[in-house]
Order: C-alpha cells, then structure tokens, then sequence
C-alpha cells in the first residue's frame, strides 16, 4: 500500500532554503576565520621573532606559537587583537596553558596596565563576537 505524498507548503520550503543558506554562510564564515587565523599566527610570529616566550621569557624553544593572552576559543572578539596575541614557547602555550600569570605580568611591561586592562575589557565586552565575512577581508 502506497501512502500519500506529503506536500510542503510554501512557507516550508522558503525556511528550509533560509536554513540552508545560513548553514552554508556559516560554513563559509568559519572557513575564512580559519585561513586569516593562519595568516595572523605567521604575522605574529614574523613581528616577534627576536622576541623571547612572553610568559617564560626562554629565547629557546623547539617550537614557537602565536599565543593569545585571552584565549581564542573563549573570547572571540579578540582573536586578531595584535595585544592579545604574542610569541610563545610550545611549554608554556600548551604544557602550562598558556602560563597566564606569567603572560599577564610580562605583558603589563611590555604595553603597560591601561592597555592591559582596555584589552581585557574589550575582550570581555566582546565575548561572544560573530565576525562576517565583511571583516574577515578587510586589510
């Protein structure tokens, strides 16, 4: 027995296709943010090569990081931030995660407590930022 074709009205039809266009710009969103993330980590790591770890201070690590001083995964509207990110040894990015007492003292002396604390507000005043695709390829 066969059973009866269920017709979609209109209305469905249209969300399902706003539903799949959303999906789809975000996708294209998220892929953006991680190709200008690669560019941004080299541009760190370019600005701060003779630059020593910003937590631990070691000139010598077998492998160097672009770290963020609040992290990336939490606190979204500072990820390009160029206070916010800054050459790090892999011990202290990974191992110690992040070793952020010692990051935060050392960065207090390299861009002093108002800037340290004006990063820290925007950080947390943008939280949650959700960045399009506008942003992603301004220069």
């Amino acid at each position: 027995k066969l059973k009866p074709v269920q017709s979609r009205t209109k209305r469905e039809l249209i969300q399902q296709t706003k539903k799949r266009r959303r999906k789809r710009n975000l996708k294209r969103i998220t892929q953006k943010v991680n190709k200008v993330k690669v560019i941004f980590q080299k541009w760190i790591r370019e600005r701060d090569k003779d630059l020593p770890c910003i937590s631990c201070g070691t000139t010598k690590a077998s492998m160097w990081h672009a770290s963020h001083f609040k992290k990336a995964e939490t606190f979204s509207g500072v990820i390009f931030h160029e206070f916010n990110v800054w050459r790090s040894c892999s011990k202290c990015n990974i191992f110690l995660n992040g070793n952020e007492l010692s990051y935060r003292e050392n960065l207090v002396k390299k861009i002093g407590v108002e800037q340290v604390e004006a990063l820290e507000q925007l950080a947390n005043e943008t939280r949650t930022k959700k960045w399009t695709i506008e942003e992603l390829t301004r220069n």
